[in-house]
């Protein structure tokens, strides 16, 4: 039996699919204390039901997937409303140390997928589809570069490929939490960020809900979409491959700062508002999909290779990342974050960081800067130009 579920049908079983989860995140302690994401808790154990109809042939699911583009590029775009240029100054040093460190991560994903489907006599590109390809580069990377895989001579090059990114993104949304907790409560970095920031802090005062001004804040936001569809095409017709959303990012930051040196300003909390609830919408909406079926498609050996993957990238951002950065808030919400993109996708790093932020009730303002500024615009770049340097040496 076939369900079919119209854009309106979709839409609310997202919300119902979240309000299970907020449940169990409240009624399980566990998903509480590791900051788990309300939407990845019910958008799992609602894509385990689908997995029953599967195996069962009982039912299965078709969404109308309409409103998860429109939902993602409206989280991220909100999120552009944030790059001002006197952030970037204060952060630019660091945009760069987190693009080096994630390119470096690409390496080791690769190196270890290859090196790891030569230990268990696999053709390396299954390595290469367990590698920078599914984790890094995520579901789209994966179905961009399956068929070059296959054409190259990888059997089921596709398949592996988007088996391996599911399996990144579940693991993304369930590592990246615990690990920022750990050590943020290791290193008591709440308190100390709130004594950095604690006349930021002090001078914030909560403001009363104006429909007017939050209506002001929506225009501004749909105004910098439709922009951004404009510089996307135009991006596209240049032959350079970027997610959807990058256009909404890049102009939401020329309007914030275009009004930053005007009178005119932008209520940054509103619009963080509107780009949270999209951001639970699309999730929900995502993770509900995910077709769990195709993990069962993994060999012994692949799984293997993606849970190693999963250690090391733990190892890399409660070590490498959380150090290198500055060993503070920001930093340990960046660690969170790097697990986010550098097993699934950019999405599930702000996810993980919101959670984290919601938890403790402290803005990471450096580190949604930072994150989705490299995980979006920058990484793919160099992420292609690995995978296919990894294709040439091992062809």
């Amino acid at each position: 039996m076939l369900i079919k579920l119209d854009i309106i049908q979709s839409l609310s079983l997202s919300v119902v699919i979240f309000l299970v989860g907020e449940f169990f995140k409240n009624k399980v302690s566990m998903l509480e204390k590791f900051s788990i994401p309300s939407p990845v808790i019910g958008g799992i154990l609602f894509s385990i039901i689908a997995l029953l109809g599967h195996i069962t042939g009982l039912y299965a699911f078709e969404f109308d997937e309409t409103l998860q583009s429109v939902l993602l590029i409206a989280a991220f775009t909100t999120i552009g409303f944030s790059a001002s240029l006197k952030l970037l100054k204060k952060g630019g040093i660091q945009v760069v140390t987190f693009l080096i460190l994630s390119i470096i991560l690409v390496f080791i994903q690769n190196l270890l997928g290859v090196g790891l489907a030569k230990l268990f006599n696999l053709h390396p590109y299954i390595g290469l589809a367990a590698g920078s390809t599914a984790l890094v580069g995520g579901p789209g990377t994966s179905a961009a570069f399956g068929p070059i895989f296959e054409a190259a001579g990888l059997k089921g090059g596709t398949a592996a490929a988007m088996a391996a990114a599911t399996f990144g993104l579940v693991m993304g949304s369930l590592v990246g939490g615990p690990v920022s907790k750990s050590l943020i409560d290791k290193y008591n970095l709440v308190e100390k960020y709130v004594e950095n920031e604690e006349e930021k802090i002090l001078s914030s005062k909560t403001r009363k809900l104006d429909s007017n001004s939050l209506l002001h804040s929506t225009v501004l936001i749909v105004i910098a979409m439709g922009l951004g569809t404009i510089i996307s095409n135009w991006l596209k017709s240049l032959d350079f491959t970027f997610p959807s959303y990058i256009g909404g990012m890049l102009a939401a930051s020329l309007i914030r700062n275009i009004l930053d040196l005007t009178d005119r300003k932008i209520i940054l909390e509103e619009i963080e508002v509107i780009g949270h609830i999209s951001l639970v919408f699309f999730l929900s909406m995502s993770l509900m999909s995910l077709k769990l079926w195709q993990l069962y498609e993994l060999a012994l050996p692949m799984l293997i290779i993606l849970t190693i993957q999963v250690l090391v990238m733990v190892i890399f951002a409660y070590f490498i990342i959380f150090k290198i950065m500055g060993k503070d808030y920001d930093a340990a919400v960046m660690s969170a974050g790097a697990c986010g993109f550098g097993l699934g996708a950019t999405a599930n790093a702000i996810a993980n960081m919101e959670a984290l932020t919601e938890k403790y009730n402290v803005k990471a303002m450096r580190a949604f800067f930072i994150v989705p500024l490299v995980g979006s615009l920058f990484i793919d770049f160099f992420n292609a130009f690995a995978i296919t340097l990894f294709m040439n040496w091992f062809k």
